[in-house]
């Protein structure tokens, strides 16, 4: 018998000092049985630093041909696809030529430095692309089935506390 997914609501109130963003969001999440929490926080802090009205959550870990999250205009075009980890080149590619952005979160400070230093040479010819590196050390312990967060970004650090944690990541800009 397979295993189900795991059904999470997320209540974000969002201080983004750095973009002028400030908004509250309910977000209810799949979280695939495959996927562990600390990766499953890496995605909401990717939609944390993206928030928008029109980004939302994908299929995912379930689908080959979809990242982790987009914002997609009305005419169904792709404004931006988020996706994480260290995805192949031919991923980046099509990715690329789909959408009017692309970021890629790597989150593996040990594999993401690996893969950046194979990959940084091809990936220079793609002018809509960028990838940042996500130090996101003790933020697993923020994971509940019911998660209510105060995330203030301001000067590139991003700042998550609930009732009872205070995390700070931070991100490097690799391209």
């Amino acid at each position: 018998m397979a295993l189900s997914s795991t059904i999470n609501k997320i209540s974000l109130n969002i201080a983004d000092m750095d973009r002028h963003y400030y908004a509250s969001h309910e977000l209810t999440v799949a979280q695939h049985p495959s996927e562990n929490d600390f990766r499953f926080m890496i995605r909401i802090i990717a939609f944390i630093i993206n928030a928008s009205e029109q980004l939302t959550f994908t299929k995912g870990l379930s689908s080959d041909d979809e990242p982790e999250l987009w914002a997609k205009t009305l005419t169904e075009e792709i404004d931006l696809w988020i996706d994480l980890g260290q995805p192949d080149e031919k991923r980046i590619r099509k990715a690329c030529s789909r959408a009017k952005q692309v970021i890629i979160y790597t989150y593996h400070e040990g594999k993401a430095n690996i893969w950046w230093k194979k990959q940084q040479a091809n990936l220079a010819r793609f002018n809509n692309l960028k990838i940042a590196h996500i130090s996101a050390e003790g933020v697993a312990a923020l994971m509940n089935r019911s998660i209510q967060l105060q995330c203030t970004i301001q000067d590139g650090e991003i700042y998550l506390n609930d009732d009872v944690s205070n995390i700070i990541i931070t991100l490097e800009h690799l391209k």
